[in-house]
């Protein structure tokens, strides 16, 4: 299969090229970030531009296309609302109509903060409530993707793993944080399901060769609060989890409105794909085995010196 990824200098479209490439052509797409690999091929664009977007998918002729590309800060995306509509709403809409025109499958990824995060426990089905900015043009993407390809997966996660600058997950602000000593704050009242991003490529490959569509709950098969999802990490690691202290959200000052309670149901998953997600630990247990291997630092090398 030859598979076309965006926003591949993001925490997931790098892993899921990684993981994609051992047995399919990739081509991942990056806007301003250059990389520097033999694994796939890479092409640079910005996907806002007119024409951009029928041009790739025209030239890459892709079986599948996973979208990742996305404005993913929330502080960003409530500071300049404008543009977070253009790449969650507007560029979804756009390639997932001039795919669907081609016959390529495409996958959408979108976000657990669609949920104002009030119960928890959230399975499809229920109705989402955004209380961000990001949160709001990513439920839109989603209807957008849905209304002009009805066959796309579109896929609501929470990640965690290891990226290109170390800077982009949770998993990798505790560890580095732990590791070199420093004190961090982790959230005791803040709940989710994050997925290993390694994980969650081999998920979405499977679900697009068993051709899956619709909407899909993809995260780990269980649950823990940020502060517990740090001292998980200090304790693979053999780090001082004393080192985290443990802080309702309300008390770390943040501009945009953070859901608490982001579990979710995976049954559906379960159910289509005939397998079950990994445990968050059994995640971080990979984490830990990834970092041994020198997963990082080969990541890192990928980066060229414009960055």
């Amino acid at each position: 299969m030859k598979i076309l990824v965006t926003g591949v200098s993001g925490l997931l479209g790098i892993n899921i090229a990684l993981e994609a490439a051992q047995h399919h052509d990739v081509v991942g797409i990056v806007n301003r970030h250059p990389l520097i690999t033999q694994a796939f091929s890479v092409q640079q664009a910005d996907l806002r531009t007119p024409g951009t977007v029928e041009r790739l998918v025209d030239s890459v002729q892709p079986d599948w296309v996973i979208h990742c590309a996305a404005l993913a800060n929330l502080e960003a995306c409530e500071k300049d609302p404008q543009l977070a509509g253009e790449l969650n709403i507007e560029l979804p809409r756009k390639l997932a109509r001039y795919v669907a025109r081609g016959g390529a499958r495409l996958l959408h990824v979108s976000t657990d903060a669609v949920f104002d995060g009030v119960r928890g426990n959230y399975a499809e089905e229920d109705e989402p409530n955004p209380l961000s900015v990001y949160a709001q043009t990513k439920l839109a993407g989603e209807r957008a993707v849905h209304e002009v390809n009805p066959a796309a997966i579109i896929a609501r996660v929470n990640l965690f793993g290891w990226s290109l600058l170390g800077q982009r997950s949770l998993a990798e602000f505790f560890f580095y944080n732990l590791k070199a000593g420093y004190p961090v704050k982790g959230f005791t009242d803040v709940y989710f399901c994050p997925l290993l991003a390694n994980d969650m490529a081999q998920i979405f490959l499977k679900m697009l060769a068993k051709r899956l569509s619709g909407l899909y709950h993809v995260f780990s098969n269980d649950s823990m609060s940020k502060y517990a999802f740090g001292v998980e990490i200090a304790r693979i690691f053999a780090l001082n989890p004393e080192r985290i202290a443990p802080i309702p959200v309300s008390a770390a000052g943040l501009q945009a409105a953070r859901s608490p309670n982001l579990t979710m149901r995976v049954d559906k998953l379960i159910r289509d794909l005939d397998e079950t997600p990994p445990t968050i630990s059994t995640g971080l247990e990979q984490f830990s085995r990834l970092y041994q291997q020198g997963y990082p630092q080969m990541l890192k090398k990928m980066v060229k010196a414009e960055w």
